[in-house]
């Protein structure tokens, strides 16, 4: 008597199953995510939060927390590519880490973005 409910149950759950698949083809290339708190975060552009995010930077860095500034740092250009102030503390926190090749891009990409700003001039000493 107490299998007639278990196998109800199986039946229907085998039965919803193929209507499911059917609702919404997979899309195996791109899978959507579920858990909304581990897909990838979305940049757009927003300079208001990227400078947000070097303010932010520079509390670390004053408390001589590097890898926390450069982290800072690094959303801060993720929110202004065209940021040379971004990428200017980019390359000095990782200057601190011991990155030299890092830094050296960071402070090419503040000679590319505005090469007659002061940022500029000083990261060409630093190169």
């Amino acid at each position: 008597m107490a299998r007639t409910p278990l196998l109800i149950v199986l039946l229907l759950v085998f039965l919803a199953s193929p209507i499911r698949s059917l609702a919404q083809p997979p899309d195996e290339a791109n899978p959507p995510e579920e858990d909304e708190s581990v897909a990838p975060k979305k940049y757009v552009l927003n300079p208001l939060e990227s400078e947000r995010n070097i303010r932010v930077g520079n509390y670390y860095w004053s408390k001589g927390n590097y890898r926390a500034a450069l982290a800072r740092y690094q959303d801060a250009t993720r929110y202004n590519p065209s940021s040379p102030e971004a990428f200017f503390k980019v390359g000095e926190a990782e200057e601190k880490l011991k990155h030299k090749d890092a830094a050296k891009v960071a402070f090419q990409k503040v000679i590319d973005l505005a090469p007659d700003s002061k940022l500029a001039h000083e990261a060409k000493h630093k190169l």
